[in-house]
């Protein structure tokens, strides 16, 4: 892609009759001379820069690559738009779906006029092979690489699908990833094989902080749960790992180019993804364990007052989604890879909505100023459906019983699916307004 930028091509449909031309780079129409609407659905064989010195046998042959399909490279003269003749050498390369489908033709072209014998006319008499030679040389000297053919059987070869995905494999990187230029020796390249295992791990772990972060904060399931805490603390270690391994990655600059200067890769984190990674990564979970600190009136008071709010904080972490906004674009081209992220975006957002729904019952069924059980609550009526309704106990002075978090989180999320996908089927069902409210909201979602 790099090298197209710098090069001449077209694009054309292999799908329709004499294949015209549906798209074509400046560097073509500086080349031939013609603006890209002359260019547009003329035919990919070029036949619009036929002449009389056009060798017969050469158009021959370019006809028979397209009708084959094939990959093949030629030297033909064409003629400019001001009818000037010009040697090119002309890149042939059929262009595939997914389906293993010839969809599109790449043409890619080079000036090789001054590698040629003088073409007799009026603006180049006066020149000599030799002297056409010397001038090539002088002003590139990487033009014979550039116009090296392409090997057929890297065209037709075909990759493995699972590793094009996952991005492991060396024969499918661009050219600018085979290179491996020369980086400092604490600069890890973007594209290693280590660093895309381990971009497969930040990304398991993030969705795991998508399901699970939801989860705790609404059902409570870390009050008195070292193993919890514990995991979750190993999980902020390893996202602490990563943005100290974000400050030493290579990145692809606006050009195209490897940026490997450690001062440009600092810059460049620094303005982009590190704040967002770092509010990510603080470990509200060991601070918000300061909630059973009661021994000392202070640190009782202070607990109190910060509870709240670093549970709520917890669902910061959820930044971490935008890790997995930044790899989008390499699977949005597979239909399959699309379906699955879509079902994944489903089930997501009916999990966070069963969190949501769930905590807005937990938070009406019992009205804490009365200490009486709020009998229109969807927990109190679920509690009484099931046989396990909530009880008073009068030596503790508090509510006891009613469902299991396991069946509340399970009722929690069927009554979000069967929201979001259709209007619910009245078993589980809103009644106070702000059931409603909620309801109404998601049903417009779904």
């Amino acid at each position: 892609f790099f090298l197209f930028l710098e090069s001449s091509f077209l694009l054309g449909n292999a799908q329709i009759v004499d294949w015209p031309v549906v798209y074509s780079n400046d560097g073509f129409c500086k080349l031939s001379g013609y603006h890209r609407a002359d260019v547009m659905q003329k035919s990919s064989t070029c036949s619009f820069m036929y002449g009389e010195l056009t060798d017969k046998k050469t158009i021959e042959k370019v006809r028979q690559t397209f009708d084959n399909y094939e990959s093949n490279c030629f030297e033909v003269l064409l003629y400019k738009k001001n009818r000037t003749p010009v040697w090119f050498y002309m890149q042939i390369a059929p262009i595939r779906n997914e389906h293993e489908k010839v969809v599109l033709f790449l043409c890619t072209f080079k000036d090789i006029t001054l590698f040629k014998q003088p073409i007799e006319d009026d603006s180049t008499k006066g020149w000599t092979k030799f002297a056409r030679l010397t001038r090539a040389l002088t002003n590139s000297r990487s033009v014979l690489q550039q116009l090296t053919p392409m090997n057929k059987t890297e065209v037709v070869h075909k990759h493995s699908r699972l590793a094009e995905v996952l991005q492991l494999g060396s024969d499918i990187l661009p050219q600018y990833k085979q290179e491996a230029p020369k980086t400092p020796p604490h600069i890890i390249l973007h594209y290693c094989a280590f660093k895309t295992t381990w971009d497969w791990v930040i990304l398991i772990l993030t969705f795991y902080t998508a399901i699970m972060v939801p989860y705790n904060v609404s059902f409570k399931t870390k009050q008195n749960n070292i193993a919890w805490l514990v995991l979750d603390s190993v999980v902020d270690v390893i996202f602490l790992v990563d943005i100290v391994l974000n400050f030493h990655t290579t990145f692809v600059g606006p050009g195209g180019e490897v940026i490997s200067d450690p001062k440009l890769i600092r810059m460049n984190y620094l303005k982009t993804w590190f704040v967002i990674d770092l509010l990510s990564c603080l470990p509200y979970d060991i601070i918000n364990a300061f909630e059973n600190v009661d021994e000392v009136s202070f640190f009782f008071f202070l607990s109190t007052g910060i509870s709240s709010l670093f549970s709520s904080l917890k669902v910061v972490r959820l930044l971490r989604l935008g890790r997995v906004a930044r790899k989008l674009d390499h699977y949005l081209e597979y239909g399959a890879a699309v379906l699955v992220l879509l079902v994944c975006v489903f089930g997501l957002v009916a999990h966070w909505l069963a969190c949501i729904w769930y905590s807005i019952g937990d938070y009406e069924v019992i009205d804490e100023v009365t200490n009486t059980i709020q009998i229109d609550s969807w927990l109190y009526q679920l509690a009484l459906s099931i046989g396990t309704p909530y009880r008073y106990n009068t030596s503790a002075g508090i509510w006891e019983g009613g469902p299991s978090k396991d069946s509340l989180y399970v009722s929690s999320l069927y009554f979000t699916m069967t929201s979001l996908t259709t209007i619910g089927f009245g078993n589980i069902a809103p009644t106070t307004d702000v059931e409603k409210m909620f309801s109404v909201a998601m049903m417009m979602v779904g």
